[in-house]
């Protein structure tokens, strides 16, 4: 069963310039996009505990450096 949905102008065209050929259909456009930004799989609860620690540890200076001393020393 089809439905009617309404855009403004403007998204109506920002989703034209977001199909993969001419032809693409809507559905299989905004499809596309949803399967690429939804994880149907949630991060466990350890992987959120590391994410934590690393994020601290940045913070504290124990993990990480500088981007400015990661592009001097590739001379970028």
């Amino acid at each position: 069963m089809a439905t009617t949905i309404q855009l403004q102008p403007e998204t109506k065209s920002r989703l034209d310039t977001l199909k993969t050929h001419p032809r693409e259909s809507y559905d299989e456009t905004l499809n596309r996009i949803m399967d690429a930004f939804f994880d149907p799989e949630p991060l466990s609860e350890e992987i959120l505990q590391e994410i934590e620690e690393s994020i601290a540890d940045m913070r504290a200076g124990i993990r990480g450096r500088p981007f400015e001393d990661y592009v001097r020393e590739r001379g970028i």
